[in-house]
């Protein structure tokens, strides 16, 4: 399965930071898109969406109001599922997704992954 995380960090306090490192252990394929280009357990943070039709989760670590310009560009990539982790719950987006037939999860990518529900 591959991955996208959403609001990708290099600072290793960060939780999408975590999630890519933890993702990576469990041996997922992962793309990062960011505000800052870096690195992280070998996957390359991008600024700019991916133009892949593979990905079949997206995990979420940006706030509501960050959200917006990623709408158009989520739809478009179909994925599976989006995760909305703590803090970037967002009903307007969630509504959206589902109208195009792409499912929503509130929960933590860390969390799934941990307790084998990934």
């Amino acid at each position: 399965m591959k991955t996208l995380v959403i609001g990708a960090s290099t600072h290793d306090y960060r939780y999408s930071n975590k999630a890519i490192k933890l993702l990576r252990a469990h041996k997922h394929v992962v793309v990062a898109v960011g505000r800052e280009t870096g690195e992280v357990s070998g996957v390359d943070i991008e600024h700019d969406m991916p133009a892949q039709n593979d990905i079949d989760t997206v995990t979420l670590y940006i706030n509501p109001m960050h959200q917006q310009a990623y709408y158009d560009k989520l739809v478009e990539l179909k994925p599976r599922r989006v995760i909305f982790n703590p803090g970037t719950e967002n009903r307007e987006l969630e509504a959206l997704l589902e109208k195009n037939g792409i499912a929503t999860e509130e929960a933590c990518t860390l969390v799934l992954l941990n307790t084998g529900q990934y």
